[in-house]
């Protein structure tokens, strides 16, 4: 059975994948529950959580179809390909940053030290979610609220502003302290609580890919 779920990747495995990520960082970043859990277990629901993100993300990757097209006569990377493929990245540098803060935890032992998201890894979904967009603008779906994918993509935009607004907020100043404490955790909060919606509403299906998260986040 896994080999299969493996080689026949599906929206179902997708979502799940996103839905769970998302979880584990509502969970590391929820206002009083973080404080009650202590930096160790935020990091580890953050590390775990970026690597279902990944997984995810790889899944929607090899969904979202070829990476180019010769439709207009002209070899062009498909607009879909490469939002996934943005959102990819976005993970990856998510893996990296969350695994960096549970071991300079570990290393350094201060229990204030609690991941938040990296402006790369932001700028990556901010990115991803735009070019999500444009495929609605394209597409003349701009304003379809009965559409799980326009409800996704939107869903998933508002994700990513609020994972930029948590880097900037984490932002370390030279005096090594970070720009705002609050607004970098509740950005994290509100992020992970959009992406699970995002992703949320595509469970019920199994074959379309969704589109990235900004379905990229």
């Amino acid at each position: 059975m896994l080999p299969h779920m493996l080689i026949h990747p599906t929206l179902r495995m997708q979502s799940w994948g996103f839905v769970i990520g998302s979880t584990l960082f509502a969970l590391g970043s929820a206002p009083y529950l973080s404080v009650l859990f202590g930096a160790t277990l935020a990091n580890i629901f953050f590390f775990a959580g970026s690597w279902f993100f990944t997984g995810a993300a790889f899944i929607q990757l090899v969904l979202s179809g070829p990476a180019t097209t010769t439709d207009s006569g002209k070899l062009a990377v498909r607009a879909e390909w490469l939002s996934a493929a943005v959102q990819f990245l976005g993970t990856i540098l998510f893996n990296i940053s969350t695994g960096s803060a549970l071991h300079d935890l570990n290393v350094r032992g201060e229990m204030h030290l609690v991941w938040n998201p990296n402006a790369e890894g932001s700028i990556a979904f901010l990115v991803s979610s735009g070019l999500a967009v444009l495929i609605l603008l394209r597409s003349n779906t701009y304003w379809a609220p009965r559409s799980t994918e326009w409800q996704s993509v939107w869903l998933n935009t508002l994700g990513s502003i609020a994972f930029g607004v948590s880097a900037i907020g984490s932002f370390i100043l030279r005096d090594g302290n970070t720009l705002d404490p609050n607004m970098a955790n509740i950005g994290t909060f509100v992020g992970a609580v959009f992406f699970l919606l995002a992703s949320a509403v595509f469970l019920g299906k199994s074959s379309r890919p969704l589109p990235a998260m900004a379905e990229a986040g």
